[in-house]
């Protein structure tokens, strides 16, 4: 598994105002695509080692369809992650929006998109979350949590 590093936007003078990450697994793009997709695999990995219980998850994959997720934190908080899918091209790409609660009002969040790339047995992820609706260090944050639930990811994957 290979990794880049986000590279800021032309203009982003400030520093990051999205995150770029690529990582390439040891499987093929379906079985990517579907890590991204089904409940049960997208609650193993996205939550990182945070518990994402399946049964408060709704994940309607087509353009338009919602989907929500809960968080449980290890003292018993919750931290709820919702959007809306803008396009679905299975198995290379989606699209869709990302708010949590601490997401201005009023606004769709951020975007995340996802291409994957075919190399035979072997698949390319270029994932971007772009907005600008996060600080420099909100994203760097939010950008080690994605990087960690790659991590995961990749397991998943690997067992596959």
């Amino acid at each position: 598994m290979t990794e880049n590093p986000a590279t800021p936007p032309a203009g982003a003078e400030d520093g990051p105002h999205g995150i770029a990450l690529t990582r390439t697994f040891d499987a093929r793009r379906e079985l990517v695509f579907e890590a991204w997709t089904t409940p049960e695999h997208f609650a193993y990995w996205f939550g990182g080692e945070l518990e994402v219980p399946v049964g408060r998850m709704a994940m309607d994959a087509r353009p338009g369809g919602v989907w929500s997720l809960v968080m449980r934190t290890p003292d018993g908080g919750e931290l709820p992650f919702s959007g809306v899918y803008r396009e679905v091209a299975v198995p290379e790409r989606l699209e869709f929006t990302l708010k949590d609660a601490s997401a201005p009002s009023g606004t769709e969040g951020e975007i995340v998109r996802v291409t994957l790339t075919d190399l035979g047995d072997r698949t390319e992820m270029a994932f971007r979350q772009l907005g600008g609706n996060l600080t420099s260090e909100q994203y760097r944050q939010a950008e080690a949590g994605w990087a960690g639930f790659f991590d995961r990811l990749g397991e998943l994957l690997a067992r596959a």
